[in-house]
């Protein structure tokens, strides 16, 4: 792939144009020193002086991401920023109390529910859609992908179902209407808490609590973007939990984005964990599914949805950015800046395969199985659907 056409704009004015045809982007700079320390920069720099607003991208944010991910960088200055990254990920990692993990959510998900309405679809669904056709809508994609995860679990009527990090409660509400799971949701967040409930009225039930504390049996569990903020020292406390929650028979799901092999922490991460998801940490495919196997689970299935999230992420970007004047009116110009850069790097950290999100079907080790095949999951008549009333 050439290089794409692009252009600058100095503070007095003046434009310049690179490459062949209409740019995809502007970089809205001061003068020539500043657009040569921006292509020359690492990304946590660059993220920072973005959402400052010491610069501004016109156009299309995630083609500038990449654009600027060409440039070249000394090799000490991308192992300086390796090993920064490195060390923040340890610390984070060591302090990831149940306190400190719920400042984290909140951190993030309390910012407002106005705000994420702006960009999520109606159902509130804040994580990977699943597209059954590139033209499909976000709101037909992630209903796909409730019902995609509720086929994977074989819900069934009256089976106790646990979403653990229920966010805003979709899934659980889909779960009891369309299913008729009695189903369970917790989650951190205060302004989440006090959304599902009221949404769901009674239909499910919200807990506001950490996972770690929640007592019972559930035959069927799904955890949906929430493993991203275990960390890799947790990880199998976490898993042993879930086994722990999980009737003999049961089915547990988790949703977790991960980082491919050989790609490593750097500026784009620690911006990531600093000003984004405090405390969140990824992890290699192959570490997640060895706790899970070394806490007692068997793995059944996997499936990576990376081009879904890549989607995803651009129709969010897309949408926040068409509501602009009206998130400045709920967060702050740096905080709207923020997620806008978060939203066009992770679709282009998905679209190029550096980050995938796999959803993985398991059991405990030795379980009986229900379903030989997986045509149960995508067969027209699959499922156990309750009629929907009125």
């Amino acid at each position: 792939m050439g290089e794409p056409a692009w252009s600058v704009v100095f503070s007095d004015g003046t434009e310049q144009r690179y490459g062949e045809g209409v740019p995809l982007f502007t970089f809205c700079v001061t003068d020539r020193n500043q657009l040569e320390w921006l292509l020359a920069s690492d990304a946590y720099s660059a993220g920072i002086a973005f959402t400052q607003g010491r610069f501004d991208v016109k156009g299309d944010l995630k083609a500038a991401i990449q654009y600027k991910g060409w440039q070249p960088r000394s090799g000490l200055r991308r192992r300086l920023s390796w090993a920064v990254a490195r060390c923040a990920a340890a610390i984070e990692t060591a302090i990831q109390s149940k306190a400190r993990t719920a400042e984290n959510i909140r951190f993030h998900y309390d910012r407002s529910n106005e705000f994420y309405q702006l960009f999520l679809d109606p159902r509130m669904v804040y994580s990977c859609a699943y597209f059954r056709s590139e033209d499909a809508t976000l709101e037909e994609a992630q209903l796909a992908k409730l019902d995609h995860i509720c086929r994977k679990l074989d819900l069934q009527p009256g089976e106790r179902f646990l979403d653990v990090g229920c966010g805003w409660g979709a899934l659980i509400g889909h779960a009891a209407a369309e299913y008729g799971a009695v189903a369970t949701g917790c989650t951190l967040s205060g302004a989440q808490y006090a959304y599902a409930r009221a949404r769901l009225e009674g239909r499910a039930q919200v807990l506001d609590c950490d996972y770690r504390n929640l007592t019972g049996e559930y035959d069927k569990i799904a955890s949906v973007g929430m493993f991203e903020h275990v960390g890799p020292r947790r990880a199998r406390e976490y898993f042993g939990k879930i086994r722990d929650l999980l009737a003999p028979a049961g089915l547990f799901l988790n949703h977790a984005i991960a980082r491919a092999e050989g790609v490593r922490d750097d500026g784009a991460s620690l911006f990531v964990r600093r000003h984004v998801f405090p405390g969140g940490q990824l992890m290699h495919l192959h570490e997640m599914i060895r706790a899970a196997e070394e806490s007692g689970f068997e793995v059944l299935d996997v499936e990576n949805l990376r081009p879904h999230y890549a989607l995803t992420c651009r129709l969010w970007e897309e949408r926040l950015e068409a509501n602009r004047e009206a998130a400045l009116k709920l967060v702050d110009e740096q905080a709207f800046r923020v997620w806008r850069i978060w939203l066009a790097g992770s679709a282009l950290s998905f679209e190029e395969g550096t980050i995938g999100v796999y959803q993985v079907l398991m059991s405990k080790r030795g379980a009986p199985r229900r379903r030989w095949t997986r045509e149960y999951v995508y067969s027209v008549d699959a499922g156990t659907r309750v009629p929907r009333t009125a």
